[in-house]
């Protein structure tokens, strides 16, 4: 949707296809960065996205202590600048405002309830997709230039060409909401428990609530039933053991089986991937929409031209890898030290870091130096390069 904004501004003819009837989509990465506060604020869209409703994070913490203690290793508040924040906002909010923004441009066309089926392609060249609607009709849709921007299930993931690289991950997460009162804590919120790490969202009136399980172990702990594992809940977050009867069935847990992976390639000729399509990314840090987001940015930036003259090529959609792909190395290869070194020492039982005194002298390490504790801030905040649009599509 970004790059679609960005393009038809430019005057770039582009159609998104999405194959729901609206954005609606429960337990979805909700985390906006200040990298997206800024490009909003820098097309025009700031105002607007502020009457959003919203929660403001102004740091971020991970359970490093020997005691298991949450430990600022990122304090974004410090950062200077305008957006020194995360903004928590509901994905479906982003999304209808990007998508009424970009109506306004006469080039820009949205198709709700149609999903891509397969690629058309001629000479070795995708030209194209061929798509179904909710009603099953069915059709193609050519272009000059195709850009798969639809997740780690994408259709370009089956062509062997791209090659896909995964990384081992310790835990896949479940999903599911309690109430949320008053009085409780606000924005993201951690807890710790026996073998399970957990993530708050303060989403108003309820908590959308993330526990992270070892790798595999769904049916297992499933099993095990389900007044068990909210006993563990409400012993990692005690301020809500009045709520531990909130879930009352396993139907309302929704499993998300975490991966790592990215392509080696990204692209060929007609074809580009971005977003989870290119590199699905690990939970950890809610960093994932924002990556796809600044991948949205530096394609715009690229292609804008090509495309307006009609001579877009496999060198043009190279040049969008060759920009984005070491952000996207550095960021999963954090992801992979945060798995190894925190995640599944917790969720093993064992401290986070290594020995107790190895995570103590850690622990003050950062908590007492400025530098890193600002360095991952600014990483979170920013990636490895800030991206900024084509002055074609400021308004």
């Amino acid at each position: 949707m970004v790059l679609a904004l960005l393009l038809a501004r430019a005057g770039v003819e582009v159609t998104v296809l999405e194959k729901h009837g609206d954005f609606l989509r429960d337990f979805r990465g909700d985390t906006v960065h200040p990298s997206t506060l800024s490009l909003l604020d820098s097309i025009g869209l700031a105002d607007r996205f502020a009457r959003l409703p919203q929660r403001r994070v102004t740091s971020v913490q991970l359970p490093i202590g020997p005691d298991r203690s949450l430990v600022t290793v990122g304090n974004i508040g410090a950062l200077h600048g305008k957006y020194n924040y995360i903004a928590m906002v509901p994905q479906w909010d982003l999304l209808d405002l990007l998508a009424d923004e970009a109506r306004r441009e006469p080039s820009f066309r949205l198709r709700m309830n149609t999903g891509a089926t397969s690629f058309l392609v001629e000479n070795g060249r995708v030209t194209g997709v061929r798509y179904r609607t909710a009603d099953g009709d069915t059709g193609e849709l050519r272009a000059s230039l195709t850009v798969a921007c639809d997740g780690r299930g994408s259709l370009a993931r089956a062509l062997p060409e791209l090659g896909l690289e995964e990384f081992p991950c310790p835990m896949d997460a479940w999903w599911f909401r309690v109430p949320r009162r008053e009085e409780d804590p606000s924005g993201l919120v951690g807890g710790i428990g026996d073998r399970l790490f957990l993530a708050l969202i303060d989403r108003g009136d309820y908590w959308q609530c993330a526990a992270l399980i070892p790798k595999g172990s769904d049916a297992q702990r499933r099993a095990e039933g389900l007044e068990p594992f909210m006993d563990r809940f409400t012993e990692a977050v005690p301020w809500l053991a009045d709520r531990a009867d909130a879930v009352t069935s396993w139907d309302e847990v929704k499993l998300l089986d975490v991966r790592l992976d990215r392509l080696r390639r990204w692209h060929r000729p007609g074809l580009l991937c971005i977003g989870d399509a290119a590199h699905a990314m690990s939970p950890v840090f809610g960093i994932g929409i924002n990556l796809a987001v600044q991948d949205a940015v530096a394609a715009a930036r690229h292609l804008v031209g090509p495309l307006r003259e009609g001579t877009v090529g496999l060198h043009d959609v190279r040049r969008v890898q060759q920009r984005r792909m070491p952000t996207t190395v550095a960021t999963q290869a954090l992801q992979r030290v945060a798995h190894t070194q925190v995640i599944e020492p917790l969720l093993a039982g064992r401290v986070a870091f290594g020995a107790p005194r190895r995570a103590k002298r850690l622990t003050e390490l950062i908590t007492e130096s400025r530098w890193l504790n600002r360095l991952p801030a600014y990483f979170l905040a920013y990636g490895a390069l800030r991206e900024r649009p084509p002055k074609e599509s400021l308004r």
